[in-house]
């Protein structure tokens, strides 16, 4: 097994870092006091053509893999940007590959390039207030007259909602006393998001203040036929083709989110002198930063493999799921021990190191819990009998 990156894999991650350099750490935390969204990052990734980096060539993108999506997102977070930074653009990275792979020619000749180039915002609508991660059960309706759909329902947790013009909004066609299985009656749009028929309220929440999450009431919501990706009741299958590559990219991203706090915490450990020494000659502190690093290489290496893996059209259900699991929880790690190592001005947002122990939560819950992760690896790797 072989993680090394090719020149031209190390060239984007430091053009990504270099790019970087120009929001640095005040940028940040400016954007987690006020909650303006990121917008002047975002416009800077899409002008340097990394929006698209996984987007096929004939439609504007570059036509790489998720290794090199996976190195994007992990330079962004590394760079102190943290999960603000990557949160923001991560639809447009990677989010519209169901119409890449199942859209109509025509459909990704007109829904991709303006993604790319961001004069379209996408959001991502899929979590319901009941429903939970069990997607199966979603609620919200689209029902089919003569050349458009009208949809009514709820979404909860959509990501940049306020700022979007478009959404991906998955949402059932048919009842499910009408077919055989829940997933059969699940249908994926593109659309315009028409805020005359969708209200969007934000949720006040812990982290990421920067990068919107909302509630979502559609009334009304009309939909062309046109904008239905694929066929009437598979959506839910072409929702799990990206699953895995969400997976990577967001353990890539924890992993830099860890490499950051780690790199705040050594120095200060360096710098901060008590007792007539500098803090980090002790073991109380050297060993947790330590392991710390320990765990995020290894959860670095995880991430990579699986990288590879779907990279080369193999199965990498398991390591994708593993890597996403360790990650969560090595930089979960990383940032608490960050915080400690700070001691009381860890607590301050001066340093940085809370925002980042804020924002790590978000993905160690989110699109799924370590809980269910270790489910599905118990169930699909070691072959133990489904628990829920």
């Amino acid at each position: 097994m072989s993680v090394d990156f090719t020149p031209e894999q190390i060239q984007i991650r430091d053009s990504v870092k270099k790019l970087c350099d120009g929001f640095g750490d005040s940028y940040w935390l400016e954007r987690d006091s006020d909650g303006e969204f990121p917008e002047k990052f975002c416009r800077a990734i899409a002008d340097h053509g990394f929006m698209g980096i996984a987007m096929p060539t004939e439609y504007g993108g570059s036509g790489l893999g998720i290794t090199e999506a996976a190195l994007l997102m992990q330079a962004i977070s590394e760079s102190g940007a943290g999960n603000g930074g990557v949160s923001s653009v991560s639809l447009g990275i990677f989010g519209l590959n169901p119409v890449v792979r199942y859209g109509s020619e025509e459909q990704k000749q007109r829904m991709l390039p303006p993604v790319i180039t961001r004069k379209d915002i996408a959001c991502f609508g899929v979590t319901e207030p009941n429903t939970g991660l069990d997607t199966t059960r979603l609620k919200t309706r689209a029902v089919r007259k003569g050349d458009r759909y009208i949809v009514h329902g709820q979404k909860v947790w959509i990501s940049t909602a306020q700022v979007a013009n478009k959404i991906l909004l998955i949402a059932r066609t048919a009842d499910e006393s009408e077919v055989k299985r829940p997933v059969d009656g699940l249908t994926l749009f593109f659309t315009d998001l028409d805020r005359t028929k969708v209200e969007t309220r934000v949720i006040d929440k812990m982290g990421r203040k920067c990068v919107d999450s909302n509630q979502m009431f559609i009334d009304g919501l009309e939909i062309p036929v046109e904008n239905r990706i694929g066929e009437e009741g598979q959506g839910f299958k072409y929702l799990l083709h990206g699953i895995n590559p969400e997976r990577i990219l967001i353990a890539a991203g924890l992993v830099g989110l860890g490499r950051a706090a780690l790199r705040r915490a050594t120095a200060y450990a360096k710098e901060r002198v008590v007792f007539g020494r500098p803090i980090g000659m002790n073991q109380a502190i050297q060993h947790p930063l330590a392991q710390s690093w320990a765990e995020l290489e290894a959860a670095n290496l995880m991430a990579f493999r699986a990288a590879q893996l779907y990279d080369r059209g193999e199965d990498c259900g398991a390591m994708a799921n593993a890597a996403k699991y360790l990650a969560g929880e090595a930089s979960f790690n990383a940032c608490t021990n960050a915080v400690m190592t700070h001691g009381g001005m860890g607590y301050a947002k001066e340093y940085h190191v809370e925002r980042y122990l804020r924002e790590c939560l978000i993905h160690r819950i989110a699109p799924i819990t370590p809980h269910l992760i270790l489910c599905y690896i118990a169930e699909r790797v070691l072959g133990l009998p489904k628990s829920y």
